[in-house]
């Protein structure tokens, strides 16, 4: 179960960017229906059941605990054994017919334009290492893809040419993902000069190599992401799943239908595209004052 709990954490903050102490709590309340369960003779995930799942909320609920405390353990399990499903490590979601109260809206945070410049701007590109780290970040951004998806692609999924990658989303759900000419020349520059001097193996499938030249994970990039903010004097907390906010809210900013942006993210639901229309509010109100004759 701790195995698969670390699993799950590193996935919040690398690819869904929840903050250090929302991490904590929800790592508490799981632990504490890790208990509950082996109380219960329960001491793996692939044998919680529902009916488990409902008798630990109901001693919580008798417990006299807040209904914020409560409906956080029932967002945190939800998301724990929906993850596992998505990883294959449970052949079911045990949580998934639970029902959870609304929950409040939580912004996301992004960068501003200038401080996606600077980002951008801080590998050098005279090295494998910097060209491959160049590559990832323009594609990241240029894209909206998740991490997951960026260390997902293979080799044969690109196509320069005509400016496109095929991405594989949750539940390996496929779609074309348009990329711009920066990310396209940046990608070129990397394929023709990085990856072959990464590439121990000359078979291997994977587009982003380690120094080992394997696979590069999404916690390798986390780190790579990590270094590169520091060095752009970039302060707020940031993460790969920071630059799929910014992308989405940017393109927004600039006039791109909702509809659109939902397709290149990968939404299936159009609601939750709809979260980065509040970042956009001020954006557009600053317009209205400049540009209306009555402002």
């Amino acid at each position: 179960m701790e195995k698969a709990l670390k699993i799950f954490l590193q996935y919040l903050q690398v690819e869904e960017g929840f903050s250090v102490n929302t991490i904590s709590a929800y790592a508490s309340d799981i632990r504490k229906f890790f208990l509950f369960a082996g109380d219960h003779a329960v001491n793996s995930v692939e044998d919680v059941t529902p009916d488990l799942i409902k008798a630990f909320l109901q001693k919580e609920r008798k417990d006299a605990l807040s209904a914020s405390t409560v409906t956080r353990r029932v967002a945190a399990l939800k998301s724990f054994f929906a993850f596992l499903r998505e990883e294959k490590l449970i052949a079911a979601n045990p949580a998934e017919a639970i029902s959870s109260s609304r929950k409040s809206l939580h912004l996301p945070k992004i960068l501003s334009a200038a401080e996606i410049d600077t980002l951008l701007g801080q590998p050098e590109t005279t090295s494998a290492k910097g060209l491959r780290d160049r590559a990832m970040l323009e594609m990241l951004y240029a894209t909206g893809m998740r991490v997951s998806e960026l260390t997902r692609i293979n080799y044969e999924n690109i196509n320069t040419e005509a400016n496109y990658i095929i991405c594989f989303g949750k539940r390996a759900k496929e779609r074309l993902v348009p990329i711009g000419d920066a990310a396209r020349v940046c990608l070129r520059d990397y394929l023709e000069n990085a990856r072959p001097l990464l590439a121990k193996d000359k078979g291997s499938a994977a587009l982003f190599l380690n120094a080992e030249g394997r696979r590069l994970t999404r916690q390798g990039f986390w780190l790579i992401l990590k270094k590169y903010a520091k060095s752009a004097g970039i302060t707020k907390e940031i993460t790969p799943h920071t630059l799929r906010h910014s992308f989405a809210t940017h393109l927004l900013e600039n006039g791109a239908d909702l509809r659109v942006v939902q397709e290149m993210l990968g939404h299936a639901d159009i609601s939750t595209t709809q979260i980065y229309t509040h970042l956009t509010k001020k954006h557009l109100r600053d317009i209205y004052d400049r540009t209306h004759p009555r402002a």
